[in-house]
């Protein structure tokens, strides 16, 4: 009887740990997780498209993670898309003149947003809106644009 109960009590810890186990992989894939040195500051980038990029998105630079998406706004008057980046303050010697793409890990991977820094010698703080910009590449207009140009090219 003795020896039953302690096999229920092995058997519980174990499944507990690997519930853990998998919240915690779970947490890592999602991009839930908050990895980072906690002081940050924000720059503004306007997209004429975002695609499928999403608050928490990574921002990197050199495919090294800086920041993440903090928040994705409309702006009725320019008609374009506003998102705040919020970077570490470990990078804050970004230069003005950097510029902001947006692209996709993969095929079919998420979208994050790639920094590729400038030559100023004035650099970003917070608050700075980054001035170049590319829009995500939206792979339905690509099919499109490919399939008209080929049915052009059959009628000739």
């Amino acid at each position: 009887m003795r020896n039953t109960r302690v096999i229920e009590i092995a058997v519980g810890v174990f499944i507990a740990a690997g519930m853990a186990a998998l919240f915690l992989l779970a947490m890592q894939v999602s991009n839930l997780s908050n990895r980072g040195s906690g002081e940050t500051y924000n720059i503004i980038a306007a997209f004429e498209n975002i695609g499928g990029l999403k608050v928490r998105s990574p921002v990197t630079v050199s495919g090294v993670r800086v920041g993440r998406v903090d928040a994705i706004d409309y702006d009725s008057t320019s008609f374009e898309a506003v998102v705040t980046l919020r970077i570490d303050k470990t990078y804050s010697s970004f230069p003005e003149d950097t510029s902001a793409s947006i692209f996709t890990s993969g095929l079919l991977g998420e979208q994050y947003i790639a920094l590729e820094p400038g030559g100023s010698e004035i650099n970003l703080v917070d608050g700075d809106r980054i001035q170049l910009t590319q829009s995500a590449l939206v792979m339905e207009q690509v099919v499109g644009q490919f399939l008209y140009s080929a049915a052009g090219k059959s009628d000739d």
